[in-house]
């Protein structure tokens, strides 16, 4: 089972420099350790930081759109991160059910992993929406389980952020932390596992008996 946003694609790099712009173009900082909290989940709206600073902004929804179109062409540029494309395909061969479970919507991921050249390797897609709650909730993860027909004992996540550990966590799995660019340096000991990148991850380790 899989996070999307940075830990099968670095979406969570540009995402980052693309409200830095902003913020700067207004003269206000915006930092990573603001941005970190933020990371596999549904936080504040990105302007929140930039609000506080200067109060409402009247062109808003002009920022959101701007950020937007700069964010999707820049990701147009990112491939798999390194061991991606490997390792899921390598599961696939061996007759692994791989699903995704991701705080962000069906469409993000699925366009995405379609570009990527991935879709297909995934039975499941779940996401939160239609009142399905971000992680650190574990609701998105105990969906993905469901319709694949497997339990939390015989499955292991894949996070790259505090807030998808602890919802995989809370949904019973095994967890293997796969840290980006933007999470490297954060506390991720609550995974089970934390490796590099896919390619420093031994495929048959992880046939867990637990």
């Amino acid at each position: 089972m899989f996070d999307f946003d940075g830990l099968i694609c670095d979406t969570e790099t540009s995402s980052f420099e693309t409200a830095r712009e902003i913020y700067a173009e207004h003269g206000v900082e915006l930092t990573v350790a603001q941005w970190q909290s933020r990371i596999g989940t549904h936080g504040r709206h990105w302007l929140a930081d930039l609000e506080a600073a200067l109060g409402p902004l009247s062109d808003r929804d002009g920022l959101t759109e701007r950020r937007r179109l700069a964010h999707h062409e820049r990701l147009l540029a990112e491939a798999a991160l390194p061991g991606v494309a490997e390792f899921t395909a390598r599961a696939v061969a061996a007759g692994l059910v791989l699903a995704v479970a991701s705080s962000s919507s069906a469409g993000w991921v699925t366009d995405h992993l379609d570009r990527l050249g991935l879709l297909d390797r995934f039975s499941a897609i779940s996401t939160s929406e239609n009142g399905v709650p971000a992680k650190p909730d574990p609701e998105v993860y105990r969906l993905a389980l469901e319709a694949i027909g497997i339990d939390a004992s015989e499955a292991a996540a894949f996070e790259d952020s505090p807030n998808g550990i602890a919802a995989a966590k809370a949904a019973g799995l095994y967890c293997v932390a796969v840290p980006n660019r933007m999470t490297t340096g954060l506390d991720l000991t609550a995974a089970d596992v934390i490796a590099p990148s896919f390619l420093e991850l031994d495929f048959d380790l992880l046939r867990l008996d637990r």
